[in-house]
């Protein structure tokens, strides 16, 4: 079978970093041994961080949370199961959506400020998300009937201000509910508001805090997240692809014999 392609998901999924990933790491914390003070206002450029941050045990969930958790099945975490058996919609390439793009496969990524919004730039699947800086407020009518409702998207509807010089604060909503939180199986709602904050702590070190409030999935906000992600030295991304073809292909080489498509 192909595997170059491919090969980023198969790392992905066993949470192996490659030999260039941890090149790069080293260049990075050698460069920022001495690092000068953070630019205000800016968060721009390419940052690397680890495949899957350390996450904090969610809160209790509501009867609705614990149905839609107990129906995954993820290839991660204590209810891990044989690929074979997962339906973690990642494993065919399906979007990996918001809030998982800021919670795994988070080894590199980098935000550009332009006119009227900031982009961020991710290298896993080489996407992008759009977060709004003109003022707007989050939309109220996605899923709702009518000619002007929205709808739901897998990276949601993102608005961001800055809370300080250094503290750049984003709220996302409107969510394709097919999309799980994390590489656990962890669900959320398509009112769901999440927030990210990006505090600058210095030139090269950027400090990242996720919170999902969902009160449809979890009794009270999860704070899910505190991460730092060090400022990249190579500005570039390496292309880390999910190709389908392959992707079934390789589920398909751990079926157990026997058992149906």
């Amino acid at each position: 079978m192909k595997t170059g392609a491919y090969l980023s998901v198969v790392i992905a999924f066993s949470l192996i970093a490659t030999p260039a990933l941890a090149q790069r790491q080293q260049q990075a914390s050698a460069a920022t041994k001495a690092a000068g003070p953070a630019p205000r206002r800016d968060i721009s450029g390419h940052w690397l961080g680890p495949v899957s941050p350390r996450k904090e045990p969610p809160p209790p969930m509501t009867a609705l949370g614990q149905q839609l958790f107990d129906a995954t099945k993820p290839l991660q975490g204590p209810r891990a199961v044989p690929i074979a058996q997962t339906n973690d919609p990642l494993v065919t390439c399906n979007p990996m959506g918001f809030p998982r793009s800021a919670l795994f496969e988070t080894r590199g990524f980098a935000f550009e400020h332009v006119p009227r919004r900031t982009l961020q730039l991710l290298q896993y699947q080489r996407i992008w998300r759009e977060i709004w800086t003109d003022g707007r407020p989050l939309p109220t009518s996605v899923g709702a009937p009518g000619k002007d409702a929205r709808d739901p998207r897998y990276y949601g509807y993102s608005v961001g201000t800055w809370a300080d010089d250094y503290t750049f604060v984003v709220t996302t909503t409107g969510f394709n509910e097919d999309a799980w939180v994390d590489e656990r199986g962890y669900p959320r709602s398509m009112d769901a508001k999440i927030e990210e904050r990006y505090r600058r702590i210095d030139r090269d070190h950027l400090e990242l805090s996720v919170t999902i409030d969902d009160p449809k999935i979890y009794t009270k906000p999860y704070f899910v997240v505190k991460q730092v992600y060090t400022w990249a030295p190579v500005q570039e991304f390496e292309e880390q692809l999910c190709i389908p073809s392959e992707a079934l292909e390789y589920r398909e080489t751990f079926r157990p014999a026997g058992t149906e498509k």
